[in-house]
């Protein structure tokens, strides 16, 4: 009696296990490994409200700096950008090449409204591509605003960097969240074989929309 009474115990834990492990979920993908092997962080668990919100409307951006830029007056040679200044440009194989790096930046739009420069287009500054633990991370060089930020995976044909923005002679912009009117989030993506452009939506000064364009030295 003992002895059937024992295997009925076994049997219905044994139910109760496997019936636990048939409801449990999944575990999650692993995320994007660096260099090292270690998992890269989610850009979505560390951006902030703010430029969640610009990141979300970032096709926005697009049009009203367009439309600025096309009826304004502004600086520089517009018509000569070709693909830098056509939102559908991006192309797959985004992941950039570690390296230095040619680079100008491109505003477009006012936000002083129909007061202000339509489009300002810049001289090439120099800009590189690390590679870090955490991942891709672009810098620009020289110039007296000199973003830079980690670039996250996100798709075949865009990534995502947080960064923030080094004014004058200040140090090199390492931090992302610290200073807020400093912080900006951008788009990597790649518009030609050697041609990449980061697209940053809502820049906290001046423009609708920024463009950097990038073109690997050598």
């Amino acid at each position: 009696m003992r002895a059937r009474l024992r295997l009925s115990i076994i049997i219905v834990a044994a139910a109760a296990t496997l019936a636990a492990c048939a409801s449990a979920p999944p575990p999650p993908p692993p995320g994007p490994t660096g260099p090292t092997g270690a998992v890269l962080r989610d850009w979505r668990s560390i951006i902030t409200s703010t430029d969640r919100d610009r990141y979300n409307r970032r096709q926005a951006a697009w049009t009203l700096a367009l439309q600025q830029a096309r009826r304004q007056p502004g600086s520089g040679d517009l018509a000569g950008l070709g693909d830098l200044i056509d939102p559908a440009a991006a192309l797959p194989g985004v992941i950039p090449p570690v390296g230095d790096y040619r680079c100008r930046t491109v505003k477009l739009g006012s936000q002083g409204g129909e007061a202000g420069l339509g489009y300002v287009v810049y001289d090439w500054f120099a800009c590189r591509i690390d590679q870090t633990p955490n991942g891709l991370k672009f810098s620009k060089l020289t110039g007296s605003q000199r973003p830079g930020g980690l670039l996250f995976p996100d798709s075949r044909d865009h990534m995502v960097m947080l960064g923030s923005v080094a004014l004058a002679d200040e140090p090199p912009a390492n931090s992302y969240g610290q200073r807020p009117e400093r912080d900006l989030v951008a788009v990597l993506e790649r518009i030609g074989a050697r041609r990449w452009r980061l697209v940053i939506p809502w820049p906290q000064n001046e423009s609708n929309l920024d463009l950097i364009e990038l073109v690997p030295v050598g």
